[in-house]
């Protein structure tokens, strides 16, 4: 039985429990997955417990309060480098802007935070009106059905729980590299960054490294350069010839490329704020020039953890996987322990994103306490890289329908566009990019949607449901473009990229 509330607790009407238990379920982690479950099983009539820990350094969560905001930062930090390209186009349009603009860091940073307190107070006002019982303290399992809460001021309690869901989201992985976590910092730490990074190097495969590199240009905050150090040919996070079309864009604007490299040491060598750092990287016999390997910032992305560690689930049964810390769970997000579940970026398999974890909750909730079977089926879920030029897709990348089809059985369509708005300024004529990818022997049904371009995630969203639908390419086609708008082209879409290649060959184009 629960030994009194923590201090700083929030709770709203008593909601009876089951048996012996305090609680008919207690959610460890208030990230999306986590306030999502807690969130659905109170409207479901269940007495729910919340239990969220200041994270460790380098976590999202720690900038992003609880309920989830990592997204939210990504957008704002977007719109902020959006912004400083609409002020270069202002003239074209007839503004008259007096020079030189200034942009600064700390004021950008101070909003970001600010917007996120007024998230995290309007959750816990959520929690309050559902009754949910908040708690912000560390959690630790004693038993298969007893968590330990640890406050800010050390004053430890303990409760007990029918169902347990484990919701505490994944955080940055640092290589066992000489300096990287002395010196280095995250994606995740650009949002409360308390200076301007300066020239900035960014190291990773991930999407998120075009994300940031694309923000700091944007911002113009990084001096002479942001240099983007990919270790390998492999690209994550959306289709790769999509993917080089982003970075062969990002590269005209002025974003510089390593490839083929890794660090293998960074070094402190100027103090400051942000100082100055020498890199050295891998392999050595191809020399890079010396004003390539010193930075004021050095940002990794280079994979990320589950955040279980000192939450005690080893101890219980929990089966974790031993290099990342993610949990393990069978189809119906149930862990080795029959009544302990794990949802979210936790979740070993999982990818990270915040509406298939707030999804993913839902339907668990419903699971649990009304009968329902629903899982979430996630192969049409949409996904955005919030880079200044956006990218945004659902369905199938090129790569997987290739593997899951063969090449002979899709069929691409694809088309260059220059948006509107773009055509005043003259900005990047042939940069914007839709392909749409389909099964022939099933009607030409088109298993995935990609788009390169201004606002391309607020394009693909209703693409996502009509893929859940079985859209085929002949009813796209028969679509009313809406002019003039940049989905447009997704309606008009005729040459192939068979036929492209065709005519490269044939030195047509």
């Amino acid at each position: 039985m629960s030994t009194g509330l923590a201090a700083g607790s929030e709770s709203g009407p008593e909601c009876p429990a089951s048996g012996q238990y305090d609680y008919n379920l207690l959610v460890i982690g208030g990230g999306s997955a986590g306030f999502a479950v807690a969130k659905e099983a109170a409207s479901l009539g269940q007495k729910v417990l919340l239990l969220d820990a200041p994270s460790p350094p380098g976590n999202t969560k720690s900038v992003s309060g609880f309920g989830g905001g990592v997204s939210v930062l990504k957008r704002l930090m977007q719109q902020a480098a959006l912004l400083g390209q609409s002020l270069k186009d202002a003239a074209a349009y007839g503004w008259k802007i007096q020079q030189p603009v200034e942009h600064s860091w700390s004021e950008l940073t101070d909003a970001l935070q600010e917007r996120m307190k007024e998230l995290s107070f309007e959750r816990r006002q959520e929690l309050r009106k559902l009754g949910i019982t908040y708690l912000h303290a560390h959690a630790e399992m004693l038993d298969p059905h007893t968590v330990q809460a640890t406050d800010s001021k050390g004053e430890k309690t303990s409760h007990t729980a029918e169902t347990i869901v484990i919701a505490t989201g994944d955080k940055p992985h640092y290589p066992d590299i000489p300096g990287l976590k002395e010196h280095c910092i995250t994606c995740d730490d650009l949002f409360s960054l308390p200076q301007p990074p300066g020239r900035t190097l960014v190291v990773g495969d991930s999407g998120e490294v075009l994300e940031a590199a694309g923000w700091l240009f944007g911002l113009g905050t990084a001096g002479e350069d942001v240099v983007v150090m990919r270790p390998s040919d492999h690209r994550e996070d959306g289709d790769h010839k999509v993917l080089e079309k982003l970075e062969g864009h990002m590269y005209v604007q002025g974003v510089c490329y390593i490839y083929g490299y890794m660090l293998t040491k960074v070094e402190k060598i100027e103090a400051g704020s942000p100082g100055k750092l020498k890199t050295t990287s891998w392999p050595p016999g191809r020399p890079l020039l010396v004003d390539e390997q010193v930075f004021n910032t050095v940002i990794l992305s280079v994979g990320r953890d589950g955040c279980t560690q000192g939450l005690g689930l080893e101890r219980v049964g929990v089966t974790l996987n031993q290099s990342t810390g993610k949990v393990v769970v069978n189809a119906e997000d149930q862990t080795s322990v029959s009544h302990i579940y794990a949802i979210g970026a936790v979740q070993e398999g999982r990818q990270a994103h915040a509406g298939l974890s707030t999804e993913t909750a839902r339907l668990l909730a419903q699971r649990l306490y009304s009968g329902k079977h629903t899982k979430c089926e996630s192969s049409s879920v949409p996904r955005v890289l919030f880079t200044p030029m956006e990218y945004a897709f659902c369905g199938l990348t090129e790569e997987a329908a290739t593997q899951s089809f063969g090449e002979s059985n899709i069929e691409v369509f694809h088309e260059h566009y220059w948006p509107l708005q773009w055509s005043l300024p003259r900005r990047n004529k042939n940069s914007c990019y839709a392909k749409v990818i389909c099964h022939i022997p099933d009607n030409h049904r088109v298993v995935g949607v990609h788009v390169l371009g201004p606002s391309a995630g607020d394009i693909i969203q209703g693409f996502a449901t009509a893929l859940r639908g079985a859209l085929t390419k002949k009813q796209l086609d028969a679509t009313i473009g809406l002019h003039p708008v940049s989905a447009e082209v997704l309606a008009n879409l005729t040459q192939t990229q068979r036929e492209t290649e065709a005519m490269r060959v044939q030195g047509n184009c």
